[in-house]
């Protein structure tokens, strides 16, 4: 017995997306202290807050 699936053109790919964002945030805290990457991400989820209301 065969089974055939269906091919969808995807508008969006989530884990394209997530991949990155990771990949963009990584490279932006590579050389930071802890200090610095917990302010940093703070400040990201501050803004994340702000822009989601």
């Amino acid at each position: 017995m065969e089974t055939k699936t269906k091919k969808t053109e995807k508008k969006f790919d989530a884990i394209k997306t997530m991949r990155e964002i990771r990949d963009k945030i990584s490279l932006e805290i590579m050389n930071m202290t802890y200090e610095q990457e917990r302010a940093y991400l703070d400040k990201l989820l501050a803004q994340g807050k702000a822009k989601a209301k």
